[in-house]
């Protein structure tokens, strides 16, 4: 069953999705999957490979911005704001929780101007909490201000 979060108008984040969870995507609205996941984290999770399988099969594009143990970094700020901007349609981005895929979220809105409070109120609605990436929501968002 689905467990789709919405952070905005246009995007939602998930814990892991399943095969089944592209079909509920694509009634959503969902022209874009982004996968925030990298291979092989765990045992139990749908291979990227098979949801971009599905996900293709059911008309919704599909990327992949893997987001590791190294955490967050400048490429892949970079790789969420090229997907946002250029998704047709509702973007679901998921990882294991959904937690990952709602900082960086929160990281590409900061870096395109949306005021860092506002995310954090967005983020907080869905059930998630910044604090982590706070800091740098913040320097983002000052160095455009």
């Amino acid at each position: 069953m689905s467990d789709f979060r919405k952070l905005s108008d246009s995007v939602l984040a998930s814990p892991q999705i399943t095969l089944e969870d592209v079909e509920s995507a694509r009634a959503e609205g969902v022209g874009l999957i982004v996968n925030n996941r990298p291979e092989g984290e765990a045992d139990d999770q749908t291979p990227g490979p098979a949801i971009e399988s599905a996900a293709r099969a059911a008309g919704i594009a599909y990327t992949a911005i893997p987001i590791g143990q190294a955490g967050f970094g400048e490429a892949e700020v970079r790789a969420m704001m090229d997907a946002l901007a250029q998704a047709e349609g509702k973007v679901l981005a998921y990882c294991r929780s959904g937690t990952r895929s709602t900082l960086l979220w929160a990281l590409a809105r900061c870096a395109e101007g949306d005021e860092p409070d506002a995310v954090a109120t967005a983020a907080a609605a869905a059930g998630y909490n910044v604090a982590p990436v706070r800091s740098a929501m913040d320097a983002l968002a000052s160095r455009l201000g």
